[in-house]
This record gives C-alpha cells, sequence and structure tokens, in this order.
C-alpha cells in the first residue's frame, strides 16, 4: 500500500523529469537560436554586410553615398590611387550592375526552354569577366579581391581605366570613351568596333550624361 507521500513522490518525480527535459529541449532551442543569430551576424559583418541589393534612389548621387557611405569610401580610395573620378565610376557601375553587388547576366536558353549557362562570364558591381578579373588580380589586386566587393569592384575599375588612358589616350574623366573602352575591350576601341554597335554608342552617350549629372550633384553634397 503506497501512502500519501508515496503516491505524491510518486507522480512528482515523473512531472519533474517531464518538465526538466522539457527545459533542457527549450534551452537547447535557444542555444542554437543564439549561435545561428552570431553566426549571421559574423557573416553581415563581412564583405559590406553581404546586402547585394541598389540603392534606392540612382538617380541621386547624394542619395546613394548617404544610403551607402562605404560606396563613396571605396571610389574615393580609387580616385586616389588611379585618377579616376568618383562620378565617372559611379555613372558605369550603374549602367553595369546598378549597383547590385552579385549581379550576373541573364541565362540563355536554347528553343527558349532549355538552359545553356549565362551570356557571360561578367559578374559582381563592375561586371567584369573572369579573365579580365583574373588578370586584374595577377596585376595589382591580389588573390582574394572580389567582384561583389565595392572596394575590389572600384579599384578593378580605377585599373582598367587607368590602362585605357596609357594606351588609348582616353581622359579619365570621358566617362563616355572610357565606357566603350571598357565595354569593347582596348583592342576593341582601337578598332573602332563600336561604330558597328549603334546600340552601344547610345548607352555610351547615356553613360556619359550620368556621369555629368552625377558630377554636379556631389559637387553639392560632397562639400
Amino acid at each position: 500500500m503506497i501512502g500519501a507521500w508515496g503516491v505524491t513522490h510518486f507522480i512528482a518525480r515523473p512531472v519533474a523529469i517531464f518538465f526538466c527535459q522539457k527545459k533542457n529541449e527549450h534551452e537547447g532551442q535557444m542555444s542554437r537560436f543564439l549561435r545561428a543569430s552570431l553566426l549571421v551576424a559574423f557573416l553581415a559583418s563581412c564583405g559590406g554586410g553581404g546586402n547585394y541589393s541598389a540603392p534606392r534612389q540612382l538617380d541621386d548621387a547624394c542619395a546613394i553615398i548617404r544610403e551607402r557611405p562605404q560606396y563613396l569610401r571605396a571610389m574615393e580610395r580609387t580616385e586616389r590611387r588611379w585618377g579616376v573620378p568618383v562620378h565617372v565610376q559611379m555613372a558605369t557601375i550603374h549602367q553595369e550592375s546598378k549597383f547590385i553587388g552579385n549581379a550576373r547576366t541573364p541565362h540563355t536558353f536554347a528553343l527558349g526552354v532549355i538552359p545553356m549557362g549565362r551570356q557571360s562570364t561578367a559578374y559582381g558591381y563592375s561586371q567584369a569577366l573572369n579573365g579580365t578579373w583574373e588578370e586584374y588580380q595577377k596585376s595589382v589586386g591580389g588573390r582574394r579581391a572580389k567582384r561583389d566587393d565595392i572596394a575590389d569592384a572600384t579599384d578593378f575599375m580605377g585599373w582598367y581605366m587607368d590602362q585605357s588612358s596609357r594606351s588609348l589616350g582616353i581622359p579619365k574623366t570621358d566617362a563616355q570613351a572610357q565606357y566603350l573602352a571598357y565595354h569593347e575591350g582596348r583592342t576593341g576601341y582601337a578598332r573602332q568596333s563600336y561604330l558597328g554597335k549603334p546600340w552601344l554608342v547610345e548607352v555610351a552617350a547615356r553613360v556619359g550624361s550620368r556621369s555629368e549629372m552625377y558630377r554636379n550633384q556631389l559637387a553639392s553634397c560632397r562639400r
């Protein structure tokens, strides 16, 4: 026969075990959640936060640099190193990727449905091709340079435009001509391959106009 204390003890012990188990499970879940949160926070602190989205106001240079001050720091560093003005960099990046850090070219499809890969290997803010990026890495960028890092992407752009200026005589302030050499490659530009591409000439003209727009805007907000 079980007395009153025995009944209480008999019932309470399993109940206590049950609640201890639940408590441990809850603590384990909280611990996993905390570790996951810390990991996300850590990853977000690397490479500019992993925020590859475009700024909200792409037609306002001042709004862009207020929203993403790291962009201005990177472009000013490139301007000091390579002599390519911030507004020229900004206009080129706008045309190439709309400031989307992980931008890629569209997929191509055979017969309209069979995926055949992307149009090119262009990637990142500057839409640098694999081969050209590797050339940059070997020359000045280093193996760790990444196309989806704004500092590396703008440095690449400055390096490329500096080479175009040296070999082709294109002023670093001439966003339109620099863009043509950037798009066609220096050999293509020297052959004037762009003359057979009226659409590209129009795009380059828009880059030049945007560069001038950005220059005027930056003159007011960088004082």
